[in-house]
């Protein structure tokens, strides 16, 4: 019966499917003295596990510290350089007088191009007017033209009238 159970728990193990109580009932049963003969090839491997298992090591390991202090050096440089970005703009910036007068020479200048706008409206319809009182002017001439051909026709047919 326990041969049969170590067998299984041998598939399971080949299959990475035993939990570690069950790997720790296989290492027991392979370091003892009694072990089936067909499953003797198994045994060296789990004596090899519980033997480095207790292995430790017990040498000193040199740690080194890392040469950290050019690089803390420039973290304290780019901390100050954005202080001195964000402090100095403020200290010899414009004064909240100038930036009032900015403000209402803006303004001043947005009515300014306003008006002008409203100013480039109107003439831009006084233009069109022009164009249609030249259109009608050219009309007009184009009239007098035909008027005086006329007075040259009736000129024409009064001395044939007169001949006859």
């Amino acid at each position: 019966m326990v041969l049969n159970n170590i067998e299984k728990l041998i598939e399971k193990y080949n299959n990475a499917e035993t939990t570690l109580a069950e790997e720790a009932q296989l290492r027991d049963y392979f370091t003892g003295s009694d072990v089936a003969p067909h499953l003797e090839h198994y045994k060296p491997m789990f004596v090899y596990f519980s033997q480095a298992q207790q292995e430790q090591y017990t040498k000193d390991v040199p740690l080194k510290p890392k040469k950290t202090k050019m690089y803390q050096w420039i973290s304290v440089a780019a901390v100050a350089v954005l202080m001195l970005g964000l402090i100095i703009p403020r200290i010899l910036g414009p004064s909240q007088e100038e930036r009032r007068k900015k403000e209402l020479a803006m303004e001043t200048y947005n009515k300014a191009m306003e008006a002008l706008s409203l100013v480039s409206i109107g003439m831009n319809e006084g233009k069109e007017q022009l164009n249609s009182l030249s259109l009608v002017s050219e009309n007009l001439n184009q009239g007098l033209e035909e008027a005086s051909r006329l007075s040259e026709f009736s000129k024409a047919t009064n001395r044939i009238f007169k001949n006859k």
